[in-house]
C-alpha cells in the first residue's frame, strides 16, 4: 500500500515510516520541511494523491488556547484532500482520556480532531496512547523548583513511543477501525512515583513531593489517563526504558 504520513519526519512520525517500509509498504514522509502545510493547504493535495491511506501525526505547536484552531484547520484541509484524493483509510495518534478533561485547552483540541474526522466521508481509525516516556522529564521540569519537584498522584500508564510508533504502523496497514483504540504501557504509576523512579535512575540529587494541585495533570480526575480494559498493551517497562 501507498501510506502518506503527515508529520512524518517527527519523533513517532520517523518510526511510524520506518516501520511500514519495514513491512513492504510505500510510507512516504511528508512535513513542512518537505513543502506541506496543513494549515495553508500548500502541497497537501499532492501529499494524498494515490495514497491509500493517509497517517496524520502533526501537532499544534502551542498547547493553549490557540491549539483547537489549529487541529480545525488543519483537520479541515487534510479531510477535504484525502475525500477528494479518494482516500480509503486515516488515521490519527491521539490521546487516552482526550474527552475527559475539558479543564485543559489541548485535550479539548485534540477531542475536537477526532471529532472532525469522524464526521467525514473517510473510513478512519483513531490511535489514543497514554503518556509517552519520552515527555516525563519534560512533565517534571514543568513543577520544578530548585532541588524540589511537586508532582501529583495522578495514575498515568507511560508508554515508550517506539511502541506507539509500531503500534500506529500496524493500524495504518490494517483495515479502518471506525473507532478508537486505546494503546498503553505495561504499568501504571502515580505521577509522584514516575518522578521518584526518574530521578533515582538518573541520579539526580532532587527531591520529589506530593502536590495534587501541580502540574496540568493535576485537573485529570481517577483513572481517565490510563487505558481502558480493552487497551492494547505495549511491552516496553519504563524502568527498562530508563536504563
Amino acid at each position: 500500500m501507498k501510506i502518506a504520513v503527515i508529520g512524518g519526519t517527527g519523533l513517532i512520525g520517523s518510526q511510524v515510516v520506518k516501520n511500514l517500509e519495514a513491512a513492504g509498504h510505500e510510507a512516504v514522509p511528508h512535513s513542512l520541511s518537505t513543502g506541506v502545510n496543513l494549515l495553508t493547504g500548500e502541497g497537501v493535495v499532492e501529499a494524498v494523491a494515490d495514497a491509500d491511506v493517509v497517517v496524520n501525526l502533526t501537532n499544534s505547536p502551542t498547547f493553549d488556547e490557540a491549539s483547537p484552531a489549529f487541529f480545525q484547520t488543519s483537520m479541515d484541509n487534510l479531510v477535504t484532500a484525502s475525500e477528494k484524493g479518494g482516500v480509503g483509510h486515516m488515521v490519527i495518534l491521539s490521546i487516552v482520556g482526550v474527552d475527559q478533561v475539558p479543564e485543559l485547552d489541548y485535550y479539548r483540541a485534540k477531542a475536537l480532531q477526532e471529532d472532525i474526522l469522524k464526521a467525514g466521508s473517510i473510513p478512519y481509525s483513531i490511535v489514543r496512547a497514554t503518556q509517552f516516556m519520552e515527555f516525563m522529564e519534560a512533565t517534571m521540569s514543568w513543577t520544578t523548583d530548585g532541588d524540589t519537584v511537586r508532582l501529583p498522584r495522578t495514575p498515568l500508564q507511560p508508554i515508550a513511543a517506539a511502541d506507539v510508533a509500531r503500534m500506529v504502523a500496524e493500524v495504518a496497514s490494517g483495515p479502518p477501525l471506525n473507532g478508537t483504540v486505546d494503546i498503553a504501557g505495561p504499568d501504571v504509576f502515580p505521577l509522584e512515583e514516575i518522578g521518584r523512579i526518574t530521578i533515582a535512575a538518573k541520579g539526580d540529587g532532587r527531591t520529589v513531593v506530593v502536590d495534587d494541585t501541580a502540574g496540568m495533570f493535576a485537573v485529570a480526575q481517577g483513572d481517565v489517563l490510563i487505558g481502558g480494559s480493552d487497551a492494547r498493551i505495549a511491552p516496553t517497562h519504563y524502568r527498562d526504558w530508563l536504563s
